[in-house]
């Protein structure tokens, strides 16, 4: 018999294979198979589905699979996602497939080892120690020699001498402990009445197991964690898997203790950061249907769920939805699509829903759940602008008078502060005072960022780091290089001038380290231990300070140049969550955003707290050009290390675009990074009207030209950078 399987590997389909007599497979079984010299475990995919092997390919010359492995297959569901991601993104589906297989290990049996039950037979002689270990195995849980010993304060002597009398039985047990299951009943809060029913919608959508958009638009602080919590109480109820996904892996760890506070342990957990050994542990208990929520990171969504029912994407308007390498997706809108494919509810939830979500509730594909005041009696903080042109700061100082009268106020009372600076390191820019010279990456071109604490200069781009020079590189100059513009070390350089008795502390990703690090410095700020907290986008949004009552937005105007269509909206979005962390218990909150531009509609917005006359005249903007939602645009990105072999083909393509009705090509022209990770970059934007089919127009355009293979072509459908 001939099948078809699909390897993880960047191929354009399955291969045809011989099915040996004595092997019965199914499409989503894990099979072993040979690949030219060697041996690649794939999957049994769908009879359906075109293949890759050559056609008229002699049958005779097709190999047979070598093995079926001894793993839980994947379910139609994840097949049909896996091709249709790949169709929607013009990716092989076999590099996505390869998302699906991630944890090293998984697809092999269980590994066991020897624990210890109580038996029948008592020992001869009942020394104290004996009795210790008898009593820990009273609760009949196995345990292995090591575990007994610790838990009865004892040696190994003591278990081995109880073996060997009989008193201990052997069994064999997994080397992995199971997920302990969260429990929906465990600790209910108290809802007000817009969570209520709010959560009575999610429930009814949960009941009816049908494809269903939430969309839960809260202001910050109003309790949109506890509601969504009652949806996957649901979920547990009935007896499906839940997965909630969140923008970044920083914002699991107050999660984490809010879900098990709620559900009694904490959930299975799905990002980079994570151990070979615990994702293959994970990724086996979300396809046995063991781990019953999962709360990840983006790639989460390609885990093997076999009993999936709902899908809540948190801060779902966050651009770190967006995978950039790779496959290159959108998680939230392919989080849609797994839902719609397996026929469940999906919430999206943001105190800043992003365009394209509002506009899908205008149309009616998306039902909207509205919590429009702060849980507990709260009240939204005021939001001022400093108007940097004329509350000027000191030279050679980032924070206004009157900035720094509200902080020098705040800690006479007694309250915390939090300064934002959505950028890295010490300066931005680091030229020699002398001859000008501007420290440029290498292998970039993107400036260096100064990091003092390190005395060095970093590249966040590329990755390039250096030791600052003594002497300027192009002129010689000693002690000629000065930073620029402010980082979130040098303005907490500055608070600690203005404030020496204040404890302060920094939190950006070169600063905290790893997760224990970070989940320090929160719990430092949430006890009131930090008087000041001086942050990036880390500290943006999720968390929750109960001491909190002033934010000082340092460059409120920094996201608004560099060409981007979203500038707008994300700066807004942005600015709104870190607002949002003012002032959210019963002491009134405060926001200062020090802006050159105070008049800019984005300021106003804030300032006013219309929300809803900012999105009208967004909307009304984008329309007006046709960009998205109300149009669709892809971009080509070409790279290689030698810039005639990305110019030549650059120029290739733009001779053989097709013209079409609706679609308007772009470029090419040179990325805004020119130069990134020592390979010239080349641009191409693709325009196109809403009813336009945008894949095949760039299917039929691709497959017209020959890519040398020493320049990497890659496919952006739904570009979020621009760079």
């Amino acid at each position: 018999m001939r099948l078809k399987v699909l390897l993880p590997l960047p191929l354009d389909g399955p291969y045809d294979y011989l099915l040996p007599a004595d092997l019965v497979c199914a499409p989503g079984d894990f099979v072993r198979v040979p690949l030219g010299r060697r041996e690649v475990i794939g999957v049994v995919w769908p009879a359906s589905e075109p293949s890759a092997t050559a056609p008229g390919m002699d049958p005779a010359r097709l190999k047979p699979l070598s093995a079926r492995l001894d793993a839980p297959p994947l379910p139609p569901v994840l097949l049909t996602f896996v091709d249709w991601v790949a169709s929607y993104t013009l990716t092989p589906p076999g590099a996505v497939l390869a998302l699906v297989m991630r944890a090293r290990g998984a697809l092999e049996p269980p590994r066991r080892r020897t624990a210890y039950l109580a038996g029948a037979a008592p020992p001869a002689r009942l020394t104290p120690a004996r009795r210790r270990v008898l009593e820990v195995l009273q609760d009949g849980l196995p345990r292995t020699a090591a575990e007994l010993a610790h838990e009865a304060g004892t040696g190994a002597g003591v278990i081995k001498g109880l073996a060997a009398a009989g008193t201990l039985i052997a069994v064999s047990r997994p080397v992995d402990l199971p997920f302990p299951v969260p429990e929906g009943d465990f600790n209910p809060p108290t809802l007000s009445r817009h969570q209520a029913d709010a959560a009575a919608v999610l429930k009814q959508a949960l009941e009816q197991a049908r494809f269903h958009v939430a969309v839960l638009d809260g202001v910050t602080g109003a309790g949109k964690t506890e509601t969504y919590f009652e949806a996957i109480a649901g979920a547990l109820q009935a007896g499906r898997q839940s997965l909630i996904l969140l923008p970044e892996i920083a914002l699991t760890l107050q999660f984490l203790e809010r879900f098990t506070a709620r559900f009694g342990c904490p959930p299975a957990t799905w990002h980079s950061g994570m151990s070979a050994g615990a994702r293959r542990r994970t990724w086996r208990a979300v396809a046995e249907g063991r781990a019953r929520v999962v709360v990840g990171a983006r790639s989460a969504l390609f885990l093997p769920f076999n009993a999936l029912g709902l899908i809540i994407v948190d801060e779902e308007h966050d651009p770190a939805f967006k995978q950039e390498e790779g496959v290159i997706y959108h998680a939230r809108d392919m989080a849609v699509v797994r839902a719609s494919l397996g026929k469940f509810p999906i919430i999206l939830s943001s105190a800043t829903p992003s365009l394209e979500t509002l506009v899908n509730i205008r149309q009616g594909r998306y039902r909207r759940l509205e919590l429009p005041r702060r849980h507990g009696g709260a009240a939204l903080p005021k939001i001022d602008a400093v108007d940097m042109r004329r509350d000027k700061p000191e030279p050679g100082c980032w924070l206004s008078p009157p900035l720094v009268a509200a902080l020098q106020a705040n800690f006479a009372a007694g309250e915390q502060a939090l300064l934002f600076l959505n950028r890295r390191g010490y300066a931005p820019l680091t030229l020699c005072r002398q001859c000008g010279h501007r420290m440029k990456s290498p292998d970039s071109s993107s400036w260096l960022v100064e990091h003092r604490a390190l005395n060095r200069l970093v590249c966040h781009h590329s990755g390039f780091s250096m030791a600052k020079p003594k002497v300027c590189p192009a002129c010689g100059a000693a002690d000629s290089l000065v930073g620029c513009g402010p980082g979130v070390e040098r303005v907490a350089e500055e608070a600690a001038r203005l404030f020496p008795d204040v404890e302060i502390a920094v939190m950006s990703s070169d600063t905290v380290h790893n997760p224990a690090h970070a989940q320090d410095i929160l719990e430092r700020m949430t006890k009131g231990r930090i008087d000041l907290l001086i942050g990036t986008q880390m500290i943006a949004k999720g968390h929750h300070f109960p001491g909190l009552t002033l934010v000082g937005v340092v460059d409120a105007d920094l996201g608004l140049g560099g060409g981007d269509l979203r500038a707008a909206e994300r700066t807004f979005q942005l600015l709104v969550q870190v607002a949002g962390r003012a002032g959210r218990e019963r002491r009134a909150g405060r926001v200062l955003l020090q802006s050159y531009m105070p008049d800019h509609e984005v300021m106003d917005a804030l300032v006013k707290g219309d929300r809803q006359a900012f999105i009208q005249a967004e909307t009304q903007e984008r329309a007006a050009l046709g960009l998205p939602p109300f149009g669709r645009l892809a971009a080509l990105i070409l790279s290689a290390k030698q810039e005639s072999a990305v110019t030549a083909t650059a120029r290739a393509l733009a001779r053989t675009a097709p013209a079409a009705p609706g679609i308007t090509v772009l470029g090419p022209a040179p990325a805004p990074f020119a130069l990134l990770r020592g390979r010239h970059r080349q641009r191409f934007l693709i325009k196109a009207a809403r009813d336009r089919n945008l894949q095949a127009y760039l299917t039929a355009w691709l497959n017209a030209v020959k890519i040398p293979s020493n320049v990497r072509l890659q496919v952006d459908i739904d570009p979020y950078s621009f760079l």
